[in-house]
């Protein structure tokens, strides 16, 4: 109990997982949009893990409710979707 109460994260990949999605969710309110790019030095290990996710989403080895979360603030599965629809507009 006491290591709940100072937030003790039992499971340390989820936790790691959130961080990185609420560093995406931010990314997202700063940017506009959820494609980080691996090339950005300011957000390489972020970019990467947004790579990691779309193979991971390819390989059908991402869970249903890592999608769902995904999905729900617009994350682009196809890096190439972004690029094509930013150019559409």
């Amino acid at each position: 109990q006491q290591l709940d109460s100072i937030g003790f994260a039992w499971d340390s990949l989820e936790h790691s997982w959130n961080e990185k999605f609420d560093q995406l969710c931010a990314f997202k309110a700063e940017n506009g949009h959820c494609n980080v790019s691996i090339h950005d030095a300011q957000y390489k290990s972020l970019g990467q893990w947004v790579n990691k996710q779309r193979v991971s989403y390819k390989k059908n080895s991402l869970s249903s409710n890592r999608i769902e979360q995904l999905s729900s603030i617009g994350f682009t599965w196809k890096e190439c979707g972004y690029l094509w629809e930013d150019k559409f507009d």
